[in-house]
């Protein structure tokens, strides 16, 4: 990476957070307190990748952390009724990606704005849970998935191994083939791709089946690493997906971002949470500096960029 990009600013401050955390505050270095960050952040970073992705196309999806509680919903409903897991967990993941076409569909069909559309699905798909299963929690899982969603190899947990096979091939589909190229380009300018051959519309489509489906997998992570199926599983989420992705330096307007930088910013969030946590700082105040890491994620490599193209007198 170059020197002036924005997500080399984001990884010399994640390693300037974890150095002073690591002295600062007692037992963040520990092993387990270690593990248990990479295990925290697992949902948010999983969203994430697909996100990073949508909104490269210049759209959003603010759908995903409800999305996640109705797959969570359907998980609990069906476990009741008596299914074998492993028929459940496919269908968690038919379900996300279904709520993911939904959106697209609206957005694509339709022509509304992805903004409007998952707002409006944000409350859909978490009313649709709590129809589904209601205020209950579905507890009795079996051991052998919950043990395993939170097993680790020394202090990496199995499911940041899972989140880094993942990334890197969302970042070589990013980065590295056509499709990426495509994904870039409709984002910086949507009807010179048009014109330019891409099918423009397919590709929404299917980024929003994809986000839908990775909250569907991300349902299955969540839901066995607490040993609990509920509506309200994930409530929150979005804002921290959201953050992520833009403090990692992709432009809410689209056409510009990379993964490394957002999985840098994923880390970034989950240090400095950590952190605040271990320190005995109040939720509020972790509720505040998620909220400032969200506005400075947005102004500062827009800034960024105007003061670079500002002509030097």
């Amino acid at each position: 990476m170059r020197a002036n990009r924005w997500e080399t600013l984001v990884v010399a401050l994640l390693a300037a957070v974890t150095l002073a955390a690591t002295f600062g505050v007692d037992g963040f270095a520990n092993g387990s307190n270690v593990g248990f960050l990479f295990l925290d952040v697992t949902e948010i970073a999983l969203m994430a990748l697909t996100m990073t992705l949508v909104i490269v196309a210049a759209e959003i999806d603010l759908s995903v952390a409800s999305t996640l509680g109705l797959c969570c919903a359907v998980l609990g409903s069906l476990w009741n009724a008596g299914l074998p897991i492993e028929a459940i967990m496919p269908i968690c993941l038919l379900t996300g990606a279904l709520a993911g076409a939904l959106n697209g569909v609206l957005v694509t069909r339709l022509g509304l704005p992805s903004l409007a559309v998952t707002i409006g699905t944000f409350a859909l798909y978490r009313g649709l849970a709590y129809v589904i299963l209601g205020d209950q929690a579905v507890a009795d899982l079996p051991p052998a998935y919950t043990s395993l969603a939170t097993q680790a190899i020394g202090p990496i947990p199995l499911a940041t191994l899972l989140v880094a096979v993942l990334a890197i091939g969302a970042g070589i589909v990013l980065h590295r083939t056509g499709l990426g190229r495509a994904i870039v380009a409709l984002g910086s300018n949507e009807e010179a791709a048009y014109f330019a051959g891409i099918r423009v519309k397919r590709i929404k489509f299917w980024l929003f089946v994809a986000s839908g489906a990775m909250a569907g997998l991300a349902s299955l992570v969540f839901t066995f690493r607490y040993a609990s199926a509920r509506a309200d599983n994930g409530i929150g989420l979005e804002l921290a997906v959201v953050a992520a992705v833009l403090l990692g330096g992709v432009s809410i307007f689209g056409g510009r971002g990379t993964l490394p930088g957002v999985i840098a910013a994923v880390l970034l969030l989950a240090v400095v949470r950590n952190a605040l946590i271990l320190a005995d700082v109040a939720n509020e105040v972790l509720n505040f500096v998620t909220g400032l890491l969200l506005v400075a994620s947005v102004l500062a490599p827009n800034l960024k960029v105007r003061l670079e193209r500002k002509p030097v007198p």
